[in-house]
This record gives C-alpha cells, sequence and structure tokens, in this order.
C-alpha cells in the first residue's frame, strides 16, 4: 500500500517524463540507487507510457519476483502497447501476472483484458476470462455480445443478451448498437426492437441508426421508415442511415426526396450523406443529377470514398469521360478505385482499354481483390479474348492469391458461351467448387438460345426453374422452344404450371431523361401525350428495316400468340418508343441539340455516337439478343467486337468496317447504310449530332407519371 501511495504522488512527474530527459535521469539514479519496490514501479510505469514493450515485460518479471503490483491504468497502457504491437504473447503474460496469488484485478482491468482477446480474434479465451470473472458490468457483456456479433456467430450474440438480462444487467445503448447486427432473422429483430422499446433506448440516435440500418439491410423499408419518422429531434446520424437504406434498397426517387426534406430542416450533409446520394443518382442513371452532387463534394477535402462513389457514378451513368477525368486527378487510389474504373471500361465496352488499365495497376502496385478479377474476366468476355479470359481466371488463385467464386465461374461460362465453346462451358459449370446458382445457369441459356442448341437450352431451363419456380423469362422461352419442337404436351404443361403459379410476363418500362423531365414508356401504354407522333415514327422505321429483309426474333414471346401480335410486342418494346421519341424530338425542335453526354453512350452493347449515326445505320435495335455487344457505332463506322459461330461477311465501305451474318439483322444494317451513304454525303448540312441517350430499363419499376419534371428533385 506504501509503494502504491508513492506511486499516486509522483504520477504528475512520470506523465512528464518523455519531456523531461533531466528529471529522467534523476529517476534513473534514483533506482540504480534503491532498487527498492517503488524504483520497480516508476520503472514500468515510465516504460508502459512511453510503449517500450520489452523493458516494461522485463520490470513486470522483476515486480513479480517481488510480489508487487502496478495500478490498472499502468496495465492498461502496457495492454495498448501489446495491441498495437500485436504481442499476443505478452499479453498473456500481462493476463498471467495479474492474475497471480496476491493481487486481485479489479473489473475495470479484467475488461482491459477481455478486450485485448476480443481484439486479437481470441474468443475461446476470451470466454474463458468472462467466465472467471466474479463481477460482471454492463462493458463485460456487452464487449463479449460486440465479439461474438463480429464474428458472425450470431445464435451466441443473442443468447449473451438474453443471459445479461437475467442476470439483472441492462443494457445500453452500444449493447443494442452490437446485437442489432447480430439478427439474422426477422423475428429475431422484432424481439430485440421490443426490449428496446422496454429499456427506453428507442429514442437514443445510435440505436435508432442501428434499427434503420438493420431494417433496411432486410428489405423492411416501410419498418425503416417507421422508426426514423418516430424521431422527435433530428440527428445528421439517423438522416443519413435511412437515406443510404432507401438507396441500397434501390428507390432512388425515395432516397431523393429524403435528401431534399433533410436539407430544408436545415442539416448540413457530410461525406456520408453524399455517398448515399450519389448510389440514388447512379440507381436511377441520373447523369446530371450527380453532376449537381459532384458540385457538393468539391465543398469538402478530398475523401477517397467519395471519389470512389463518383467514378462509379459516372461509369453507370454513361459519363465516361468524366468518370476517367475523375479517376485520373485522383490523389490517392486503392484497389476500389481501380476496380471501379477497369469495370466501368469494360461495362461501356471499352474491354481493351480496361486491360491496359489493369496492366497499370499493377505497375502501381495495388494488388487486385475479388471484385478486380472479376471485371477483367468481364472485359474478356466481352472483347471475345477467350484466351486471355482463361489465362486470367486460371492463374488468379497463383498470381494473386484470390480463390474463384460464383462470379467468376459465372464469367467464364458467358466468356465460352459467347464463343459458341458451349460443351467447355458446361465442363466449367461442374467444375464449379460452390453450387451454381440461377445467373450462371441463366447465361448457359442465352449462350445455347443464340448459338440453336435447343436440348442444353433445356436442361440449363430446368436448372433455372429448380432454383427460381417463379422466374418469367425461363418459363416463356422454354413454351417456345417446346413449341418450335412440336412438343405440343411440353408446351400445355408450361401454359399451366404458370396458369396455377400465377406467373405472368409483366411489361418492362423504360425511361429517358430529356431536358430536366424522366420520360417513362410501356409497352401498350398511351399516356404520354405524343405517343402518336412517336408511333408514326416508329412504323417508318420498322418499314425500312424490314424493307432490307429483317425478321423479328420471337423467340422470348409467346408462341401461342398469333405472328402479328408476336412481332408487335418486339416492334414496340419500351426501350425502342423511348429511342424513337428521342429522335423524333430532336429532328422536330429547330434550335441545335445540346452537347453530347458522353463520345460513346450504351445501350445494351451498342455504343453510340450520336443519335443520328444510329438512326440511319442501325434505326434501332429490334433483337437486343442477336445485335447486343456485336457492334461499336462510332459515327457511322461498324467494328466487329467477337465472333459467332456463324459465317460472318466482311465488307469495306470507305473508312468503315461491316461485319455480319447472311440473313441477319447485321446484314440488314449494312443494306440500310450503303442504300443511303450516297443521300447521306449529298446532304451532309443534315446530318447533325443529335443527342446520345441512355435508356434505362428497371422492369416493372415505372415512375408513377409517364412525364416526371426533374425540377422536383433537382439539388439545390
Amino acid at each position: 500500500m506504501n509503494a502504491i501511495s508513492k506511486l499516486k504522488r509522483l504520477r504528475p512527474v512520470l506523465l512528464g517524463l518523455v519531456v523531461n530527459p533531466s528529471l529522467n535521469q534523476r529517476l534513473f539514479s534514483l533506482a540504480a540507487i534503491t532498487p527498492n519496490s517503488s524504483s520497480l514501479i516508476v520503472e514500468f510505469t515510465r516504460f508502459c507510457y512511453q510503449n517500450d514493450l520489452p523493458r516494461a515485460i522485463k520490470v513486470m518479471d522483476s515486480m513479480q519476483n517481488h510480489k508487487i503490483w502496478a495500478d490498472s491504468i499502468t496495465y492498461s497502457e502496457l495492454i495498448k502497447c501489446c495491441l498495437a504491437r500485436g504481442a499476443i504473447n505478452q499479453g498473456r503474460l500481462v493476463h498471467k501476472h495479474v492474475f497471480s496469488i496476491g493481487y486481485q484485478p479489479n473489473t475495470f482491468l479484467v475488461n482491459i483484458l477481455l478486450s485485448m482477446y476480443v481484439k486479437f480474434h481470441l474468443l475461446d479465451e476470451a470466454q474463458a476470462l468472462f467466465d472467471q470473472m466474479t463481477q460482471r458490468n454492463v462493458v463485460s457483456w456487452t464487449t463479449m455480445i460486440a465479439a461474438y456479433s463480429n464474428a458472425k456467430l450470431n445464435r451466441k450474440a443473442l443468447e449473451f443478451l438474453i443471459l445479461m438480462l437475467r442476470h439483472g444487467v441492462r443494457p445500453n445503448m452500444f449493447t443494442y448498437s452490437s446485437v442489432l447486427r447480430a439478427c439474422d432473422r426477422l423475428p429475431n429483430l422484432r424481439q430485440v426492437h421490443c426490449s428496446i422499446i422496454k429499456t427506453g433506448l428507442d429514442s437514443d440516435v445510435f440505436v435508432r441508426s442501428a434499427l434503420i440500418d438493420i431494417y433496411s439491410k432486410w428489405g423492411e423499408l416501410h419498418n425503416a421508415l417507421l422508426v426514423f419518422n418516430e424521431m422527435v429531434t433530428g440527428d445528421l446520424v439517423v438522416w443519413n442511415s435511412i437515406i443510404g437504406g432507401v438507396a441500397q434498397n434501390s428507390d432512388g426517387d425515395e432516397a431523393l426526396n429524403l435528401f431534399k426534406t433533410m436539407k430544408r430542416t436545415g442539416f448540413g450533409v457530410d461525406q456520408s450523406t453524399l455517398t448515399s446520394v450519389l448510389r440514388a443518382c447512379t440507381g436511377l442513371a441520373l447523369l446530371e443529377l450527380g453532376r449537381q452532387v459532384h458540385v457538393h463534394v468539391l465543398k469538402f477535402d478530398q475523401d477517397l470514398i467519395l471519389n470512389n462513389a463518383l467514378v462509379d457514378m459516372y461509369c453507370k451513368c454513361g459519363g465516361l469521360e468524366d468518370a476517367n477525368s475523375m479517376f485520373t486527378r485522383m490523389v490517392e487510389k486503392d484497389v476500389i478505385s481501380w476496380s471501379t474504373m477497369i469495370i466501368g471500361l469494360a461495362q461501356n465496352g471499352f474491354s481493351r482499354e480496361a486491360l491496359e488499365l489493369f496492366e497499370s495497376m499493377k505497375l502501381s502496385g495495388t494488388a487486385p481483390n475479388y471484385v478486380t478479377i472479376l471485371g477483367i474476366l468481364f472485359a474478356c468476355s466481352h472483347a471475345g479474348l477467350v484466351e486471355d479470359g482463361q489465362y486470367y481466371f486460371h492463374s488468379m488463385k497463383k498470381l494473386f492469391g484470390i480463390d474463384p467464386g460464383r462470379e467468376h465461374y459465372g464469367c467464364m461460362v458467358d466468356l465460352l458461351g459467347r464463343a459458341g465453346k458451349l460443351e467447355e462451358a458446361v465442363n466449367v459449370i461442374h467444375e464449379m467448387k460452390c453450387d451454381p446458382d440461377a445467373v450462371t445457369w441463366r447465361t448457359l441459356l442465352g449462350a445455347c438460345r443464340v448459338h440453336r442448341n435447343m436440348d442444353l437450352a433445356i436442361y440449363a431451363a430446368k436448372q433455372i426453374l429448380n432454383l427460381e419456380p417463379y422466374d418469367t423469362g425461363t418459363y416463356i422461352l422454354l413454351s417456345n422452344i417446346y413449341a418450335n419442337s412440336q412438343r405440343w404436351d411440353d408446351v400445355a404443361e408450361m401454359r399451366k404450371t404458370m396458369k396455377d403459379r400465377g406467373i405472368k410476363k409483366e411489361p418492362g418500362c423504360s425511361w429517358i431523361e430529356i431536358k430536366k423531365q424522366i420520360h417513362a414508356f410501356i409497352l401498350g401504354d398511351k399516356s404520354h401525350p405524343q405517343i402518336g407522333e412517336i408511333c408514326r415514327e416508329l412504323n417508318q422505321l420498322i418499314w425500312r428495316m424490314k424493307e432490307v429483309g429483317y425478321v423479328p426474333d420471337t423467340n422470348f414471346v409467346l408462341q401461342d400468340l398469333e405472328g402479328e401480335q408476336r412481332e408487335d410486342s418486339l416492334l414496340y418494346h419500351s426501350e425502342k418508343l423511348a429511342i424513337v421519341f428521342e429522335g423524333w424530338r430532336s429532328q422536330s425542335r429547330s434550335e441545335p441539340p445540346p452537347r453530347p453526354r458522353l463520345p460513346y453512350p450504351r445501350i445494351d452493347g451498342l455504343h453510340i455516337y450520336t443519335y443520328r449515326a444510329f438512326l440511319d445505320a442501325v434505326n434501332f435495335y429490334l433483337n437486343m439478343e442477336d445485335i447486343s455487344d456485336l457492334f461499336h457505332i462510332r459515327g457511322m463506322q461498324l467494328n466487329r467486337v467477337h465472333d459467332r459461330s456463324k459465317k460472318w461477311h466482311r465488307m469495306e465501305e470507305d473508312e468503315s468496317v461491316f461485319v455480319y451474318r447472311e440473313g441477319t439483322m447485321e446484314q440488314a444494317i449494312y443494306k440500310m447504310y450503303h442504300n443511303q451513304k450516297n443521300e447521306m454525303k449529298s446532304s451532309s448540312s443534315s446530318s447533325k449530332a443529335c443527342n446520345p441517350i441512355i435508356i434505362r430499363n428497371k422492369g416493372n419499376n415505372a415512375p408513377a407519371n409517364c412525364i416526371v419534371p426533374l425540377k422536383d428533385i433537382i439539388l439545390s
């Protein structure tokens, strides 16, 4: 006790040791002259605060021999030093020392040791220490709950919460924030929510934020909004949680509305807010709105997460030039930055450039990760680089230490399927270390459809239906395969199954942003005010395409419809209505069109320089499966991207190169260009660079109205 009393008197002096060398020297001299208990504690404390781990451990051994101990604060400093250096064995020595005979550590020090084992991921030793504790407080229980929650041992975390309540220890906000992450089922989440309400912590900012996060994670946006709306006083943390949760669930409109409300309420924004808003803009493909968010980003210091989000937004919204500019200006780049740009280039048709950027990434010293290799395989797939793709796939473990995952196998199936190597694609599926999912089988099914392998297509379709019994497209395709093979009993069985399960093919919706307005189109919908003019223009284009020999492929339309009905469902597809509307609008206005938003916008594999070039060379793509990823259209130039199994013809016109198969839409495109070439040359003044467009097809997630003014969601 006398030694501890002396130590307390010396503490103010000890805190100044590092900056007072003369005093430091005097203490060493004192220790050398009088090697008693007091001097050992002085040395030990000094070494602990100086993070001199070897000397501290050596002095601690001497203290052990003399059966003297320091105070809990000093030991906590030593444990922090062990954590900083990853010194597990030294940490165990501290544990052994403080539990030696003659010393009983208090709860504070035991909690520090408990936290040390947890941070070293030694949960068994943490559990053993926890079981030895005679007194446990809320920190002890919360430490163990957080440990099991972080380790994804959700059942153990929930069991500890129950035991904690039974022992009469009241959880705090940190306890519930940790245990909410362990709720792996909705019933568990609801029970924990009830417990939070009973303890009166439902109004705590961090607990409320955690509730919103977990409800959003489970897709329970209604409950997340209910929790948010119960908030009496606002808080930026909660606003960020709800905006991020809504954006994560692909409800971009609601996320932007919440962002507007947040600003009107008087709250400022931070990096987390802007990251969520950028995600919403990405999901809606609202490039102009994303640029407005970029203006807000410029008000902050350089932030790596925000910069990565900006690059991702520009890539997915078609602003590849802006994405590349943003990426080039980034001072700091991590593996996410490189991966995002590589995937953005690959998805926009620049596969060669994506592979070149990958080489630059390796030269920079940044190691690729799981997603990077996925982007490389995607680039090889869409460029037809079979050998390169196989090389990266088979060497990813050896070169980069990355085990192939389900997505990598799916890219290989796509790569081989596009090249017509269906047997090899099936072998890749059978070699998968994990069970193939519906996406993998759907990739094979698409390749079988292109290469007319009906037997393998039936096999793949059945595998999809085993995994996703309500997949509408697969039912329709399988029914059509049976119909084309004259297997009418199987057709009837498919139709009966669809009827019994209530499966219907819902019309998709496509929309386009023009002059700060979103124009939405649905097959058969007549609500657009210019629908008459649009249909007349579309009919003219249809006639021109059929004149040069194009016949729509109706494989994805139910075969029990009449022939004209099947064709109409393709010819008046929502995306075609949107494309024609843009062309009709541009040609009917005298003012010059706005600056193209990017050099090569992407619409399902077509890369479009101007709308005029698209209309004159392709008019509109009536069969997106056949034409997808076949051409780069740059002005009036068409380049073949990869091989198909059919025989190809190569024709050169001026500086343009056309590659097509006999009797297909590609041949029709070439004929149309050839017939109109002289007319276009003679009327070059009319060949204006019209608006390139981004068509967004979101299935059934249609806007409420066919025209939505963007001024309602402009970010002021």
